[in-house]
């Protein structure tokens, strides 16, 4: 009743009912903390420590002398086990692997992304006590904190999703809490070629970067599958290297055996100990690192990080927020300025001319569908200019009448640089491929 029925509609009698039975989930959960013995809890099997609770709650059920069916009392059970162990309400959509997104506005407010749209649920929390707890329980695990002091956090689940959230008095309507799904079976260049965010020629080229340690920037906006692209990348980069992934917060699952993760760490309460990503990318160069993959570069680690794929770390790569190929450069331009270094214009360009073989340029469409729109190469400089050629691109013809984006992945005819770096380092390219 409560599952299907409550995504179905919205009415004012279905929420009621709906608030009843969180409500009804709110004692028996107080009850049931009550009753536990949590020392022993370590000592069973998930599948004990399931039934054990199971029994329990039944019992509290009959107690409370509330009228309710089978089908009623069997997801009560979960949902109160979801609420002890896991993150409540949210857990039913975490379970869906076709969710992308999840966005909590406030208590009563909760709404997903699937298949590129958003859509609003009728999941409510009791109160922004109740998700406030959640977020707690989010941000705890993973040691950071969240309070009045520190009223916003990055965090993770332990599939690897990323998690923000924000707290009054910065959120006026309530605690906000944003979860990016990331899976633990993450998509592969198969799945692209098959949803067709990119085409075969783009995957031969974008294998041959990485498996001949060209040095790729992978641009785009929010949520345009940067990251999820950084990931597919990595599986061609040869097992006997030794990689170091710096992020803010780990989502990156390499398949690699040799791969070394660090992550960033805020300040304490004092405002102390904080650790950020230049700071990782200065310890990362002493490591003896093959490969250096940065999860995204957001402001002065851009120096350090031209700066090591300019002296031996070729094949390292990140991810940039940017609208365009030309654009990702500028921030880079900018974000190199930001580390303090009093460094004229055309050396800063140079730099990274000299660094960044490859931009791989993101977009997400109307219709929700995300695709590789462009694969440049930068070639040098001119004057004061980073020289950018496009090898492959995305041309848009417009829309059909089912909304879906119509248009086809063509070469530009130019025949890039470092397809001669392919050749001498083996990596064979297709006759053709840039006709």
């Amino acid at each position: 009743m409560f599952a299907d029925y409550f995504e179905r509609k919205s009415t004012p009698d279905v929420q009621k009912d709906l608030l009843f039975f969180q409500d009804l989930k709110a004692r028996i959960h107080r009850r049931l903390i009550d009753r536990l013995d949590l020392g022993k809890l370590d000592l069973l099997s998930s599948d004990e420590l399931a039934r054990e609770i199971g029994y329990i709650i039944e019992s509290l059920i009959v107690e409370e002398g509330v009228p309710l069916n089978q089908a009623e009392k069997d997801r009560l059970v979960v949902e109160v086990q979801h609420e002890t162990f896991g993150l409540g309400p949210l857990e039913p959509l975490l379970s869906d692997p076709a969710i992308s997104d999840i966005l909590v506005n406030n208590a009563s407010s909760v709404y997903i992304e699937r298949k590129g749209r958003l859509e609003k649920t009728n999941i409510i929390f009791r109160d922004n006590k109740h998700l406030m707890q959640i977020i707690e329980r989010i941000v705890s695990r993973v040691g950071r904190r969240i309070d009045e002091s520190s009223p916003y956090v990055d965090a993770r689940l332990p599939d690897g999703s990323r998690v923000n959230a924000i707290i009054p008095p910065l959120a006026i309507d309530g605690p906000v809490l944003s979860i990016r799904r990331f899976g633990v079976d993450p998509l592969k260049m198969s799945d692209l070629l098959l949803i067709g965010s990119i085409d075969e020629r783009m995957k031969i080229i974008l294998e041959g970067a990485v498996r001949t340690r060209l040095n790729v920037i992978i641009s785009g906006g929010t949520g345009t599958g940067k990251t999820t692209l950084l990931n597919v990348l990595s599986e061609y980069i040869p097992r006997s290297e030794r990689i170091v992934t710096i992020e803010d917060s780990a989502e990156l699952i390499l398949k690699q055996e040799h791969v070394v993760r660090l992550e960033t760490r805020p300040p304490n309460i004092e405002g102390r100990g904080e650790v950020t990503q230049r700071d990782l990318v200065k310890n990362a160069l002493r490591m003896r690192p093959d490969r250096i993959i940065l999860g995204e570069v957001r402001g002065g680690e851009a120096l350090d990080m031209l700066q090591a794929m300019n002296t031996g770390h070729d094949g390292s790569m990140s991810t940039i927020h940017a609208n365009t190929s030309r654009d990702a450069l500028a921030r880079l331009d900018t974000m190199v300025l930001m580390a303090g270094m009093d460094l004229p214009e055309r050396a800063v360009r140079e730099q990274i001319a000299a660094a960044i073989n490859i931009i791989v340029q993101l977009v997400r469409f109307s219709d929700g569908t995300r695709r590789v729109t462009k694969i440049s190469e930068i070639t040098g400089m001119e004057g004061n200019t980073i020289v950018m050629q496009d090898i492959f691109i995305f041309d848009q013809k417009g829309i059909d009448k089912d909304g879906k984006v119509v248009g086809e992945y063509k070469a530009t005819g130019i025949r890039p640089r470092f397809a001669e770096r392919f050749k001498v380092s083996g990596y064979e390219l297709p006759e053709g491929i840039f006709d």
